[in-house]
């Protein structure tokens, strides 16, 4: 028998790579251009509009899609509602928190979308709240970055597949590191995706640990610095109603900066999960170097976004693009 030329089995073997292998390169800048080339206008217009109504829009939606991305992918699962025989992800206990403003946020932006004719039935949800969670950023001070289109929406939503893969306040460094590195992110990448919590707010029992009941000996954390221990305390009373909230930068808490560090090196991160990135001598360094170097942050941060938008997305048979972002096809 003859032997194979060595070019045509690379060739080959590339070809089947190219045809099986999932990869990310469908996602692009322009992936609307011929097809509803006013996409991101249309979004930011009804983004800027709930905006103006309620601050409250940056952190819902900003927080939407990173649950989202956590669960399955990029794909608008988080958005579907439940039914009769399904539970969906959105009524999970991790997610009961997601503020309303959010949802409404990529609902209208949709259906402003689906108004123009060349548009409608177009642009996948999981595509708008990637570019309306870019948007929000943007109107609260952070950066503007172009955001990778093509996602398809994704075929399912299940209330069991949220369990155990989302972050919680009380992770340390490593929990954090694992359950981030599993979706390819690094532990630069958590540290700036962390920083959101610089325009975020919490209820009450989710952190209600760390200043009643820490451990026997201490009852308050002794990483928390003891005048915010103090302000949290009045904020949040034994027995506070559930429903209150409280902002999770103490300073700047309507403006998306690097102050979130800042107060890391004071003692005042809201979570555990927060202030450990101070605390552990790992990731110390690159809370100092963002602390004082907003630059580095926000492109660190613009780094960590892109990445966190290619995880899981449906593409081909995968998914598809629903009509309405709370119904499956």
């Amino acid at each position: 028998m003859g032997r194979l030329n060595p070019i045509f089995v690379w060739s080959l073997c590339l070809s089947l790579c190219l045809f099986l292998c999932p990869t990310s390169a469908q996602l692009k800048t322009n992936f609307y251009a011929n097809v509803c080339p006013n996409v991101e206008n249309i979004v930011k217009n009804v983004v800027t509009q709930k905006f103006q109504q309620t601050f409250v829009t940056v952190p819902a939606t900003i927080r939407l899609f990173f649950h989202d991305c956590f669960v399955q992918g990029c794909d608008a699962s988080v958005l579907v509602a439940s039914t009769g025989n399904n539970k969906a992800e959105k009524d999970h206990p991790d997610n009961l928190s997601l503020a309303g403003d959010g949802f409404d946020t990529v609902i209208k932006a949709k259906a402003a979308v689906d108004a123009v004719p060349q548009c409608k039935n177009k642009v996948s949800c999981a595509d708008i709240l990637a570019l309306a969670a870019r948007d929000v950023i943007v109107l609260s001070g952070g950066p503007s970055y172009a955001v990778e289109l093509g996602r398809l929406d994704g075929l399912s939503s299940s209330s069991k597949n949220v369990d155990g893969k989302l972050p919680q306040p009380t992770f340390n460094l490593n929990q954090l590191n694992s359950m981030f590195a599993a979706h390819g992110l690094s532990q630069a990448d958590m540290v700036a995706l962390s920083a959101a919590h610089t325009v975020g707010f919490s209820h009450c029992n989710r952190f209600s640990n760390r200043i009643y009941s820490f451990s026997p000996g201490n009852p308050v954390d002794p990483s928390l610095d003891k005048t915010y221990a103090t302000q949290l305390q009045q904020m949040c009373p034994k027995n506070v109603d559930p429903d209150i909230a409280i902002n999770m930068d103490p300073n700047t808490p309507r403006t998306f900066d690097n102050v979130y560090f800042k107060n890391l090196e004071l003692g005042q991160g809201l979570f555990t999960s927060d202030q450990v990135l101070f605390t552990d001598a790992r990731s110390q360094p690159t809370v100092k170097t963002w602390a004082k170097d907003k630059a580095a942050f926000q492109q660190a941060f613009i780094t960590a976004m892109t990445k966190l938008g290619r995880v899981g997305v449906k593409t081909g048979n995968n998914g598809n693009i629903r009509s309405d972002c709370s119904v499956l096809n």
